[in-house]
Parts: structure tokens; C-alpha cells; sequence
């Protein structure tokens, strides 16, 4: 499933559900239907690049655990290592939706999804 999140002060951002699940948990916020408003956004930009900055400490945690996850699966172990798919960091999954809070930020507008 996908989200759009809209703003009069950006262009739109699409990401899988899953995706932005992990970010909008971190605001507290549902992803079936919601908004930030243009009051929420500075908290929502501090958390977001709180977040982004701890993973980044850990980006080599998070690439080991992606691996583990590629190749030892429900079957059992699996050590064919198959051509892996570039693992895309949180910190890139989570860069539109920042801007767009950025300029929501600025221009005092609420962002919406699943409306």
C-alpha cells in the first residue's frame, strides 16, 4: 500500500506504507489518515533528525541485520549469497518527507495523507 503525503508547500511524497510507518510511529502518528500541522512540524523535524543521526551511528548495525535477514530466512540457513539488493538507509527513506516539513515549516502548512 502506498501513502501521499501532500503540502501546499511542497510536492507530493509517495512512499510504501511500511516505510513510512517507521516515521510517522515516531511522531506518533497513524498512517491510515492524519496530519501534521504546521505547529507540529518543528517538533516533527527534531525528532525526525534525531533519529536520522542515531542511525547513522549505527549504519553498519543496520546493513549486518539487513544481511542476516537476506540470507537466513524461515527455510533455514542460506548460504548462497544471492546478488543483493542495495539496501536503502533509513536516513534516504526519510529525506523527502523531511524536506517537506522543512518548507511546511516555513511556509506555516499542514501536511496530510490518506485524505
Amino acid at each position: 500500500m502506498l501513502l501521499t503525503f501532500k503540502s501546499k508547500g511542497a510536492a507530493n511524497v509517495t512512499m510504501y506504507e511500511v516505510h513510512a510507518k517507521r516515521i510517522l510511529d515516531l511522531l506518533h502518528k497513524d498512517t491510515k489518515i492524519g496530519v501534521i500541522t504546521a505547529d507540529e512540524a518543528a517538533n516533527a523535524v527534531s525528532v525526525l533528525e534525531k533519529f536520522i543521526g542515531a542511525t547513522r551511528l549505527h549504519e553498519t548495525s543496520e546493513a549486518i541485520e539487513h544481511d542476516i535477514n537476506a540470507h537466513h530466512n524461515e527455510s533455514g540457513d542460506d548460504n548462497n549469497h544471492e546478488h543483493d539488493v542495495d539496501h536503502v538507509s533509513f536516513a534516504n527513506r526519510a529525506y523527502p518527507l523531511l524536506e517537506m516539513l522543512r518548507e511546511a515549516q516555513k511556509g506555516h502548512y499542514d501536511i496530510l495523507w490518506g485524505v
